[in-house]
């Protein structure tokens, strides 16, 4: 079980379907689990509640339920500010999962998180920051080897689930660019290779795409299970509006996030370093994406060192990672260039409210944290700076909406610590982080208290 405590605003993420308000919020997670010779399964459901206190919502233009939602894009991405006015709480299957591994294949269906990429904080595609949504997958149980390298991949396709303050109205289904379905279809393929001869290093990629429910009421469409390997190019893609829409005619009801990205962890130097690079959708062609690789790019790299004490009983180590996927100039004259928005999907890159990627900010922004933690045979203590940046958004055609705002950077700078303590059988987590919000919502400075406490127990 753990419990969660804000004095000022929402904040935590990394933190599957709990959505941590103002207040306390408490959530409780059991589970078990079995295996029989290639099967195996979980069952771990979560359930949450948080006492969603009030506080000051940035003014986004909009009234009804749409007041509660993204403060400068409410109809581009669904990532409410609060999820209404009384307690909000959840069931969700959480880490449920059952599977067939064997003979190098492993497939099944699964509501389990996934993590996408090398990164340790900030995912740009896939995390922890949502819930899992339902999905079924196929690919390698342990990596292949091909000889001239080891191959790991998998092919996910699965159900994207909108929150109570969506924009998007009507059918589950597509109706039309201005209905585009109220539930999204998942196609993803994520891979990575390990070359021969050059140990600890990892090179990969991965594609995600939210595509629309099919109209005829099934769950997908042969043209929805294309989308992972359909060409990297939006020039040559199906035409599907016979009128320019949002500077283009081509694969616009689809959104995609693809990323490249390495990690390298040479075995027995107790170093790592990692990069990734993404970008929101397709490159026009391959000039464009040599014109302009920024437009639409996100970038992501991080390191760890760790080393082992004097007496070797304890282990320490210090990592640091950046992710930025700041609007570039591009975006002042192309149709699109934010991150986690998409014009006809207007979910935006989320998961019943809440961001499947990096739990930063939409559009534009930044993070990093840098952190020290130390290990021994009792448990662990971590030490960590953090900040993370939200630009406001500047294109006025499309997305904001009155005068330029005074503050146009919110930015949150976090300093926090955490134990982990093992008690026989009990695991116990205790964290407090400190935030001071410059220009929160674009107008004042705010500071906030969040202090975490988890309790595990095994049998």
């Amino acid at each position: 079980m753990s419990a969660y405590l804000n004095s000022a605003f929402p904040y935590g993420g990394n933190d599957g379907p709990v959505w941590q308000g103002k207040g306390l919020t408490s959530s409780i997670q059991g589970g078990i689990s079995a295996r029989w010779k290639y099967f195996s399964g979980t069952l771990a459901p979560i359930a949450f509640r948080s006492e969603n206190q009030q506080f000051p919502l940035m003014q986004n233009g909009e009234v009804g339920y749409l007041a509660f939602a993204d403060g400068q894009l409410p109809t581009y991405i669904d990532r409410p500010q609060r999820f209404g006015i009384d307690p909000y709480s959840q069931v969700d299957w959480g880490q449920s999962e059952f599977r067939f591994d064997g003979f190098g294949v492993a497939a099944g269906v699964s509501t389990a998180n996934q993590w996408w990429g090398p990164s340790n904080n900030f995912p740009y595609i896939l995390g922890n920051n949502a819930a899992g949504f339902k999905h079924f997958f196929f690919g390698t149980s342990h990596p292949a080897d091909l000889w001239i390298a080891k191959l790991h991949a998998r092919l996910v396709y699965g159900q994207l689930d909108q929150s109570a303050y969506s924009s998007v109205t009507g059918p589950d289904f597509f109706v039309s660019f201005a209905e585009p379905g109220q539930k999204r279809f998942m196609a993803g393929l994520v891979a990575s290779l390990e070359p021969r001869g050059i140990p600890g290093l990892e090179i990969g990629g991965a594609r995600f795409f939210h595509g629309p429910t099919d109209r005829l009421g099934y769950w997908f469409s042969i043209h929805d299970l294309k989308l992972p390997l359909q060409g990297l190019y939006k020039a040559g893609l199906p035409q599907e509006s016979d009128t320019t829409i949002l500077g283009g005619t081509q694969a616009l009801k689809e959104n995609q996030l693809a990323s490249v990205f390495l990690r390298w962890a040479p075995p027995g130097s107790g170093f790592e370093v990692y990069g990734e690079y993404g970008r929101e959708d397709h490159a026009l062609d391959k000039r464009d994406l040599l014109e302009e690789p920024d437009h639409s790019a996100a970038w992501n790299m991080g390191f760890r060192r760790a080393w082992l004490g004097a007496a070797g009983q304890a282990m320490q180590a210090v990592r640091g990672e950046m992710f930025t996927y700041e609007t570039s100039a591009g975006s002042r004259t192309s149709g699109e260039g934010q991150t986690y928005v998409h014009g006809v999907m207007r979910q935006g890159h989320t998961e019943r409210g809440q961001m499947l990627g990096a739990d930063v900010g939409a559009a534009s922004g930044s993070a990093w944290e840098l952190a020290y933690d130390r290990y021994n045979p009792s448990g662990r203590m971590t030490a960590f700076l953090r900040r993370q940046v939200e630009h406001e958004e500047r294109f006025p055609t499309l997305y904001h909406r009155g005068a330029a705002l005074f503050r146009p950077v919110d930015v949150m700078n976090s300093i926090g610590g955490e134990v982990n303590r093992f008690f026989g059988s009990v695991e116990v987590l205790a964290r407090l982080t400190l935030t001071a919000d410059l220009n929160r919502y674009f107008l004042a400075d705010q500071n906030n208290a969040n202090f975490a406490l988890q309790i595990k127990r095994g049998f």
